[in-house]
This record gives C-alpha cells, sequence and structure tokens, in this order.
C-alpha cells in the first residue's frame, strides 16, 4: 500500500505510539459526533482535537466516513460481555436494560445516532455498523443456548432472533418514532420476546426466520 492511500480502518491492530495515536484520534472522533453529528465532522478539528497532525489522520482515514468506520469497530472490541444471571428471563432483561442505558445516555445517544445516519448514506459504513451489531449477537447468543440446556426453549430456537426481537422496539423508539424510553419499554420489550419464543415463533427454519 502506499503512503498516499488510506489505509483500510480496523485492519490492522496496531501497538505502541501507532495505538495511542488510534485511541486519541477515535476518542476525537466520538467527541465530535457527540457534540455536532456526522454531517459536521471535520477531519481537521479532529486531528487537532487529538493532538495529531492532520497528513496522519487523512493518510490513515481517508474520511469523516474512515473514521466512524473505525470507531465502529473499536466499539464493538470494547462492548460488555453478556450476562449470566442463570435464567432467560434475567438474561433478557440484563441486555435490554443495557441497550436502554446505551440510547438513554446523552452522550452515546448522540454517538449512535450519529452512526446511524452515516451508515444510511455510507456502504462501508453500514457494513461497519452491521459488523458491531452482529459482535453484540454473537457475544450475547450464549444466553439462549444456556436456556435451551435448562430446558426453558425448544433446541431449535434462533439465538440472534429472539436477542433482535429484545432491542428491536428500543431501536425503533430511538430512530424511527422518537418516543420516549423507559424501563417499561424495555420490559415489554423483554415479555414480548419471551412470549414469542416460549412458543416457539423463533425455531429456526420456521418461515420469517
Amino acid at each position: 500500500m502506499s503512503e498516499s492511500q488510506p489505509a483500510v480502518p480496523g485492519t490492522v491492530r496496531p501497538g505502541g505510539r501507532t495505538a495511542k495515536v488510534r485511541a486519541a484520534v477515535l476518542e476525537a472522533t466520538e467527541d465530535a459526533l457527540a457534540a455536532t453529528g456526522f454531517h459536521a465532522l471535520n477531519m481537521d478539528q479532529v486531528a487537532a482535537a487529538a493532538g495529531v497532525g492532520k497528513t496522519t489522520v487523512y493518510r490513515r482515514w481517508g474520511t469523516p466516513v474512515g473514521l466512524v468506520t473505525d470507531l465502529l469497530r473499536d466499539m464493538a472490541d470494547r462492548s460488555l460481555p453478556s450476562a449470566d444471571t442463570g435464567t432467560l428471563e434475567g438474561d433478557l432483561r440484563a441486555n435490554a436494560a443495557l441497550v436502554l442505558k446505551t440510547l438513554t445516555d446523552p452522550r452515546m445517544a448522540a454517538v449512535f445516532r450519529a452512526v446511524i445516519a452515516a451508515a444510511a448514506c455510507d456502504e462501508d459504513c453500514a457494513d461497519a455498523l452491521r459488523g458491531f451489531y452482529r459482535a453484540r449477537l454473537t457475544e450475547w447468543a450464549p444466553v439462549v443456548a444456556r436456556a435451551t440446556e435448562r430446558g426453558e426453549l425448544d433446541a431449535d430456537t434462533d439465538a440472534v432472533e429472539v436477542l433482535r426481537a429484545v432491542s428491536a422496539p428500543l431501536y425503533y423508539r430511538f430512530m424511527i418514532s422518537r418516543e420516549p424510553l423507559g424501563p417499561d419499554v424495555a420490559d415489554r420489550a423483554v415479555n414480548a420476546a419471551l412470549a414469542a419464543a416460549r412458543a416457539g415463533v423463533f425455531a429456526a427454519g420456521r418461515a420469517g426466520n
């Protein structure tokens, strides 16, 4: 790869000073997204806030989309592990609580709105966003596997679909209807997902899955 071409963000795990530069730039990117959103994201300002030469930022990340894409990969790496409460209901309520906490935190809500907006207009960013959620679903999938081992659900239950059913109503209110989000919404989402899972709605291979 020539010096004039930006590296594909997230394809190389940096170490030492390179890792510190990446951390500073991604932190500055997150700050900027939280403050002004994606469409106002400015490479020069991110470089200045990170204390990094703008030539480095342009060479490595290339565009604002490159910054957002790498930030999403970093967020996936830093995400919290799944819960293990001993019951499927407890685990799903922990999952819903984590999603709710993220989407109602003023800073993180602004960041997620910004990255979702970026994904809507750029396929590379959309791929990174899918990767972020794929990582989170994979991290949490064992809660359903454990539930099938305990006999709480049928063995052919699709774990990913159960988890999507928990978070989807929260994201709908967050991004589409812009309605208030609170514990009552999370509780209803969990109750609906549990009822559907116990009824076999999420059986692997079932029509619609």
